[in-house]
C-alpha cells in the first residue's frame, strides 16, 4: 500500500492553547496518525513574539514573525487561528480560506461576529471551516449541533458557558464570600484572568450563546442583539434568600423560541434548585438543549483550558485530515439562511426577584405596590429579611409573577424615586427549566 503523503499544518499564535496543540500534535503523533489515516506534520508556526520562537520540543526553523509565511504557504493544508481577538484574525482566517486552505479556529468572538460569512466564503472556495473549540472548550457541542441534532427543532438552550463567573458564583454560595474576595480567589487559582471584564461582563458567554443559536435556530445571528449583563451586582445575601426561596443563582445563556422570534441573553437568574444546571459547579460548564424528538439533552464538562480545549482543536484537525485522506469535500454543509430575528429584551416575560431597603414604616409596601400594579406587575411574595431600628429601615425581598421587561423597567424608575424606598439593592429574573 502507498504511503500517503503528510498533512501539513500552519500554526497562527503559540499561546497557552497554541503550545498545547503543538505538544500534543508532537508527542500523540502516532495515535493521531492512525486516527487521521496519515502523519500530521506541524509545518509552519507565525509568532509576533520572537521571545516564543524555538519553545522546547520546537526549533527555531519552524518558526517565523509574517502570518502570510502560513496562509500563502502551498505546502501547508490547514491553518489553525490561534491567536484570539477580532482583528487581525478574522483577516487572517478570510485569506486562509480565500486561498483554499482548510481552517481550524478556537475564536469565539470571530465566529460570533463573522461566523456566517466566514462559513460562506469556506464553501464557495471548497474550504473546511472547523470551530468546535470556540464553545465550550473540549465538550462537545458544535459538531452534535451540525449533525446528531439537525433533525430536531430545537426548542430552547439554558447554558452556562463560563467556567470562571461559575466558579465565583459557586464560591459565593457556598462561602458565602463577597464577590471581590471570590474573583481574587479565582485570579489566584488561575481560573480568571489578570483583566476578568469579558468573563464577569458576561460577555465570553455572549459570544458562545451567539454561535449556538446560530445553529440551534438556523439564524444569522446579529451579536448586537444578544442581551448580556454580568454578575457584579450580586452579594451573598442574594445566594441566601434565593436559596431560601428554593432557587440557585447562576450566569445563564439562554436562548428559546419565543412566538416567531428567538430569545438570546446571557445574565444572572434564579433557577430551581432541584434542575441539573444548578448543581453544576465550580468551573464546570453545561448546556441544556431540548429538542422535539430527542427531547433533553445535557452536554457537561471543563469548558476551558489548554488540554480541554487542544482536545477540541485536534478533532477538527483529524476530521478535516480524514476528508483530505478520503477525498471527500472539506466544505460546510451547515450555513445559516434566515435573518435575525431576536426577541428585543423589552418583550420577554420573566419573573423577577427584588432586594429593596426601604423606610421602615407603614404604607410603604402599598406604594411600591401601587407603582408596580400600575405597570400590570403582580406581585407573587413579599418577605421582610432584616431590619435596622437605629436608622428606622428594613430590607426586603419581593417575588413578581411574570411581568415584561419594559414594564419591570418603567416600574424600577418610578420606585426609585419614591422617598419611601432607599434604594433598589439588586433584581434578579427567575428562569423556570
Amino acid at each position: 500500500m502507498q504511503k500517503k503523503r503528510p498533512v501539513n499544518i500552519g500554526l497562527l499564535g503559540i499561546g497557552t492553547i497554541g503550545s498545547g496543540v503543538a505538544k500534543n500534535l508532537i508527542a500523540k503523533s502516532k495515535t493521531l496518525a492512525r486516527q487521521a489515516g496519515s502523519p500530521l506534520a506541524l509545518k509552519i508556526v507565525a509568532e509576533k513574539d520572537v521571545s516564543k520562537h524555538g519553545m522546547p520540543g520546537l526549533g527555531k526553523s519552524l518558526f517565523t514573525d509574517d502570518y502570510r509565511e502560513v496562509v500563502y504557504n502551498s505546502d501547508v493544508d490547514i491553518v489553525i487561528e490561534l491567536i484570539g481577538g477580532e482583528y487581525p484574525a478574522v483577516n487572517y482566517i478570510k485569506e486562509a480560506l480565500t486561498n483554499g486552505k482548510h481552517v481550524v479556529t478556537a475564536n469565539k468572538e470571530v465566529m460570533a461576529k463573522h461566523g456566517t460569512e466566514l462559513l460562506s466564503i469556506a464553501q464557495e472556495h471548497h474550504a473546511g471551516l472547523r470551530f468546535e473549540a470556540s464553545v465550550g472548550g473540549g465538550i462537545p457541542l458544535i459538531a452534535p449541533f451540525q449533525r446528531d441534532l439537525v433533525a430536531n427543532d430545537i426548542q430552547a438552550i439554558y447554558a452556562i458557558l463560563n467556567g470562571t463567573t461559575n466558579y465565583i458564583l459557586t464560591r459565593m454560595s457556598h462561602d458565602n464570600l463577597d464577590f471581590n474576595v471570590a474573583l481574587k480567589q479565582a485570579q489566584k487559582l488561575g481560573y480568571a484572568e489578570a483583566n476578568p471584564a469579558n468573563d464577569i461582563g458576561g460577555l465570553d458567554a455572549a459570544y458562545k450563546l451567539a454561535i449556538l443559536t446560530s445553529l440551534g435556530f438556523d439564524m444569522d445571528v446579529n451579536f448586537k442583539e444578544v442581551f448580556y449583563e454580568g454578575i457584579s451586582r450580586l452579594e451573598p445575601r442574594d445566594f441566601r434568600y434565593a436559596s431560601e426561596f428554593g432557587y440557585a443563582i447562576k450566569l445563564l445563556a439562554v436562548a428559546k423560541r419565543s412566538g416567531n422570534l428567538v430569545e438570546a441573553r446571557v445574565h444572572p437568574v434564579l433557577i430551581p434548585a432541584e434542575s441539573l444546571l444548578a448543581k453544576v459547579d465550580g468551573v464546570y460548564n453545561a448546556i441544556y438543549v431540548t429538542g422535539d424528538l430527542v427531547g433533553n439533552v445535557l452536554f457537561y464538562g471543563q469548558g476551558a483550558g489548554p488540554a480541554a480545549t487542544s482536545s477540541a482543536v485536534i478533532a477538527d484537525i483529524i476530521n478535516i485530515a480524514q476528508n483530505i485522506n478520503t477525498r471527500r469535500d472539506n466544505a460546510p454543509r451547515f450555513i445559516p439562511e434566515k435573518t435575525s430575528g431576536i426577541k428585543p429584551m423589552a418583550d420577554i416575560q420573566t419573573r423577577y426577584y427584588f432586594r429593596m431597603d426601604i423606610l421602615d414604616q407603614v404604607g410603604v409596601l402599598a406604594q411600591i405596590s401601587a407603582a408596580m400594579g400600575n405597570q400590570a406587575i403582580s406581585i407573587s411574595s413579599v418577605i421582610q429579611k432584616e431590619s435596622d431600628p437605629s436608622h428606622k429601615t428594613a430590607e426586603i425581598v419581593i417575588m413578581t409573577h411574570p411581568a415584561q421587561g419594559s414594564a419591570v423597567q418603567k416600574a424600577i424608575k418610578v420606585i426609585n424615586k419614591l422617598a419611601v424606598v432607599k434604594r433598589i439593592s439588586n433584581f434578579i429574573r427567575v428562569e423556570a427549566i
